[in-house]
């Protein structure tokens, strides 16, 4: 791996430093870029054109900045501008979908339950995606996910973690009706990381027994087998941007990441 080699990482916001957490151990000594298009979030509610518009947006900006691969660390845009993105930019770019339903097949069974968010459900990606690998899917919508753990209502104090407890048990009590078969769950949104220690004590508790499959360490697992990292001494460097709210970015994310972040850079992208 050249010593240069710079990765590129967008979302509409915090989610996708889960895919950079993972990737930071993966490939040392590279240097990161991360942008969480803040001011124009959530993708979700607006239509597939401004979706490509503001990916592509952030994508260039990368490029600009010195990318030499771009990772795609939204399901939102992956599933809606992710075949824009690659017909746009002279450099490779990874989606957060594939990986995802690559990593469901090499677990045993064929019946995959999604838990995404509603803009990723409606696309039908992750249905498209397990299917090309042969599997069955259900896909499940949790909207009040990612406000929660934005909100911190995983640790903040006992009442708060009895509510994400709660709603996060009647999903996957829905869920189960659903898909009883089910085999495995894979996280489809880079929130979900972070409630993967309740999501695994609820399904003990419903006697659900899913195998759980993190979509954002599948990620970062495909851009290092696509990259093939060479060992390093040296340590990754990380620059951060956003184009709203600094101080709110610099104190979310690093719940997201697991550590505390550096000063953000406030960026311009337009409308």
């Amino acid at each position: 791996m050249p010593p240069t080699l710079t990765l590129g990482v967008f979302d509409s916001g915090f989610g996708g430093l889960t895919v950079l957490r993972e990737l930071l151990p993966l490939i040392p000594g590279a240097r990161y870029l991360y942008l969480g298009d803040t001011a124009r979030l959530p993708y979700g509610s607006k239509s597939r054109e401004t979706i490509a518009r503001y990916a592509l947006s952030s994508g260039r900006f990368l490029l600009e900045q010195g990318a030499d691969h771009l990772v795609v660390a939204c399901n939102t845009a992956t599933a809606l501008a992710l075949e824009d993105l690659k017909q746009a930019l002279p450099i490779p770019v990874t989606g957060v979908i594939a990986p995802g339903a690559q990593a469901a097949a090499a677990t045993p069974g064929s019946h995959v339950l999604v838990l995404a968010t509603a803009a990723t459900v409606q696309s039908g990606a992750y249905t498209r995606a397990l299917e090309a690998q042969g599997l069955t899917a259900t896909e499940k919508a949790c909207p009040l996910l990612v406000p929660l753990v934005e909100e911190g209502w995983l640790d903040a104090t006992p009442e708060t973690q009895s509510v994400t407890a709660e709603v996060l048990r009647i999903y996957l009590a829905e869920a189960q009706r659903e898909a009883p078969h089910a085999t495995s769950l894979l996280l489809g949104c880079t929130h979900y990381p972070l409630l993967t220690p309740l999501i695994k004590s609820t399904l003990k508790s419903l006697n659900y027994p899913l195998q759980v499959i993190d979509s954002a360490h599948a990620t970062a697992q495909a851009v290092a087998q696509s990259i093939a990292p060479t060992p390093s001494t040296h340590p990754p460097t990380t620059h951060f941007y956003a184009t709203d709210s600094i101080e709110k970015f610099q104190r979310l994310g690093s719940r997201f990441l697991g550590h505390p972040l550096p000063p953000v850079e406030l960026i311009d992208l337009g409308g």
